[in-house]
């Protein structure tokens, strides 16, 4: 069984089924949406996955965790948009230091990242 079959399977059934979590935790996708549609509320078996992407983990914590979320912030700052939509939706705020020192290095750099930056830098004034 795939990770989208055993999501589709718990989430026909609308409940969480323990036994299926462990092929679900494969996809970062599936993980996200079974947290977010069938759970409704922290996938912790996934997290590790879910971390290890931008986009999934920005959306986990603003859906999800609905607040901040310490374990995906490493890579959450090496985008310069999803950190300044963090910033934005999530913390309501400056990132916390080291995201907010990325940022500040993205903007010194000639990089596509920058535009993002100074909306971040923006949003904090």
């Amino acid at each position: 069984m795939t990770p989208k079959e055993a999501y589709h399977k718990a989430s026909a059934l609308g409940k969480r089924i323990p036994e299926l979590e462990g092929i679900i935790i494969k996809d970062v996708l599936y993980s996200y949406r079974y947290a977010l549609y069938v759970i409704k509320g922290r996938f912790i078996l996934a997290e590790q996955t879910i971390s290890k992407n931008a986009y999934y983990s920005y959306l986990y914590a603003t859906y999800v965790i609905e607040g901040r979320w310490e374990l995906a912030e490493p890579i959450i700052s090496k985008d310069a948009f999803y950190s300044y939509c963090y910033a934005r939706d999530v913390i309501k705020g400056k990132l916390p230091d080291f995201m907010h020192n990325q940022m500040i290095l993205n903007n010194n750099n000639n990089n596509n990242n920058n535009t993002y930056t100074k909306k971040y830098i923006e949003f904090i004034k």
